[in-house]
C-alpha cells in the first residue's frame, strides 16, 4: 500500500486523494466548480495530466460516510462524469457501496473504490513517478558515502577522523544499500522491482541485515520513505561534517 494512514475526516480524505494524484504527476484542484450544460458541479478532486499530447482527466467524489454509498449517488456522479468529459470518475468511500451501486457502474468509466483500493489503482505509478525519484534525489549522497571507496578528500582528515569516518560509513551501510535498492538506479536494471512490505521476515531483510525496526516494520511505502529519508539525511549531515573539515584544510 502507498500509506498506512487512514484519513480522519472527509476533508482529509479529499486531501489524501489529491496528494496521491499530484505525486503521480497530475495537476490537481480541490473542490473545483465546473460549469455544465445543466448547471454547475463542484468536484471534490479534479485532476489532469497530459501524456503524449493527450489529455487525461480524472474526477473524484470522496464519501467519508459510516453508511454504504447508495445507487442514487452513483447515478448522479455518472452524469457529472459524462458532462465533464472525464476519462474516469472515482467514488472513494471508506464504508463501501450498496449492491445496487455496483450495478450502476457496469459498462461505464466509473470506479467504486475504498481508500485502500484507490491506493492500489495508483500504486505502481506513484512508486515510479514519486517514490523512487524522491529516494534517489534526497539520498544520492548517502549511497555515495556508504560505498566501499574513500572520497577524494579522505586523506585530508587526521587519523582519528579517518577512523571515525570509516566507522560512520560502516554503521550506515544498511541505509545506503536500502536506498540504492529503492532508487531509480535499481529500477533502470529491474523495472517494477519494488520490495513487498513489510521488509521484516522477507528475503530483503536477510540481504540487508541490521536495518532499523521502523524500516523493517513499515507497511506503507510512504512511511518507509519518510523514516528512511529522516535517517538518511541525518547521516548525510554527519558525513558532510567530515567533508567540510577536510575541505577547510585543502
Amino acid at each position: 500500500m502507498i500509506t498506512e494512514s487512514i484519513p480522519e475526516n472527509w476533508r482529509d480524505l479529499q486531501a489524501c486523494v489529491a496528494e496521491i494524484l499530484s505525486q503521480c504527476g497530475f495537476n490537481v484542484d480541490l473542490e473545483r466548480v465546473i460549469e455544465l450544460g445543466r448547471g454547475r458541479a463542484e468536484i471534490d478532486v479534479y485532476a489532469e495530466e497530459t501524456h503524449r499530447d493527450r489529455l487525461n482527466r480524472i474526477i473524484c467524489e470522496c464519501k467519508y460516510w459510516k453508511a454504504a454509498v447508495p445507487q442514487q449517488i452513483v447515478h448522479a456522479f455518472r452524469t457529472v462524469t459524462s458532462d465533464v468529459g472525464a476519462n474516469a470518475g472515482y467514488i472513494i468511500a471508506l464504508s463501501g457501496f450498496q449492491s445496487g451501486a455496483h450495478e450502476a457502474v457496469q459498462r461505464t468509466n466509473l470506479r467504486l473504490v475504498t481508500w485502500q483500493e484507490f491506493q492500489d489503482e495508483f500504486e505502481t505509478t506513484w512508486l515510479d513517478t514519486f517514490f523512487a525519484p524522491t529516494i534517489t534525489t534526497e539520498l544520492d549522497a548517502l549511497m555515495t558515502y556508504t560505498e566501499p571507496f574513500s572520497p577524494a578528500w579522505f586523506d585530508k582528515l587526521t587519523e582519528t577522523e579517518r577512523e571515525a569516518y570509516v566507522a560512520l560509513a560502516q554503521e550506515h551501510v544498511p541505509l545506503g544499500v536500502l536506498a540504492m535498492r529503492l532508487s531509480i538506479y535499481h529500477q533502470k536494471l529491474s523495472p517494477g522491482d519494488f520490495p513487498l512490505l513489510p521488509i521484516r521476515g522477507s528475503k530483503l531483510e536477510t540481504e540487508i541485515p541490521n536495518l532499523p525496526d521502523s524500516l523493517l516494520d513499515a507497511k506503507g511505502y510512504a512511511e518507509l520513505s519518510s523514516d528512511l529519508l529522516k535517517l538518511g539525511t541525518a547521516a548525510i549531515s554527519k558525513f558532510r561534517a567530515y567533508r567540510d573539515l577536510a575541505l577547510e584544510r585543502s
